[in-house]
């Protein structure tokens, strides 16, 4: 039988990435139900780092926000995600302890499934404590690999990282490839390398820019990898992510079972998100 892939539309990052940051609350809710008409989604993300932060600044509550657009993602059986930066939680800069174990609490309550942990130095005693506090809070424990290429960002490091992480009970592992400079066949060595260590959910995130991640893609898919992340139009490729359409045309053609993509609605959705950036 053909391997499932499934696909997390990264909706927070597609505007962050863009420069664009993120929509009014209003805007949010009116395109929710176009995202779950799609039908080819089984995570989307929704808050996180910069997005709450300017909420603020349009004088909206975050905290309401985030009820207002997971709601219809759990009505339809979606789970939801977040990005959190490990000792700063949401924040730029480090909180308190007592501070993060309340946030996952806090998430959870408001509708938040699994929370995408990541140092950007791969320092482990910066992520390790958010597994237990997600946890205690409810919520399922993604812990990231940061991604980069040097002589000493190796697959053997990386997988280092993957087994600590693992041991110390995270539920799943992210290739978070945050420049898109992941080189394909190094990203495929390590996908095989973490599914050896455990067969842990693996998701794949990257960033189109540097022109790599449609051939990293598919060679983690073909190493084990079971989500990736996706943008759409007008807020795809660029500095933003591969888009849905090529992504599951490129996994379905290499014999992956992907779902069908509603493209009434993908326009619908695509239009919505125009007006917006308009």
């Amino acid at each position: 039988m053909s391997k499932e892939v499934k696909f997390s539309l990264v909706f927070r990052d597609m505007w962050q990435a863009a420069g664009k940051y993120v929509p009014r609350v209003d805007q949010l809710v009116k395109v929710a139900p176009a995202i779950v008409k799609m039908g080819c989604f089984d995570r989307v993300e929704t808050n996180g780092g910069g997005f709450e932060q300017v909420n603020l600044l349009f004088g909206e509550n975050p905290n309401n926000a985030v009820r207002l657009w997971t709601k219809p993602f759990h009505d339809a059986g979606i789970q939801t995600q977040l990005l959190d930066r490990a000792l700063n939680g949401l924040r730029m800069s480090p909180v308190p302890a007592d501070v993060r174990k309340l946030f996952y609490k806090v998430k959870k309550k408001q509708g938040t499934d699994i929370t995408r942990t990541f140092c950007g130095l791969n320092d482990t005693r910066n992520i390790i404590p958010s597994i237990g506090y997600a946890h205690e809070g409810g919520m399922i424990s993604q812990c990231s690999l940061c991604i980069t290429s040097s002589p000493i960002h190796t697959v053997e490091y990386y997988t280092n990282i993957a087994k600590e992480l693992i041991d110390a009970g995270c539920d799943e592992i992210c290739l978070k490839d945050m420049a898109g400079i992941g080189r394909p066949a190094f990203l495929g060595k390590l996908t095989a390398n973490i599914k050896a260590i455990k067969d842990i959910t693996i998701q794949y995130h990257s960033h189109a820019g540097p022109g790599f991640n449609m051939a990293s893609i598919l060679e983690v898919c073909k190493a084990g990898c079971d989500y990736v992340d996706v943008g759409m139009e007008p807020l795809s490729w660029g500095t933003g992510h591969a888009d849905i359409i090529a992504v599951q045309a490129m996994l379905k053609d290499a014999g992956f079972k992907v779902k069908e993509i509603n493209m009434e609605a993908y326009m619908e959705a695509r239009t919505l998100i125009q007006e917006m950036m308009d």
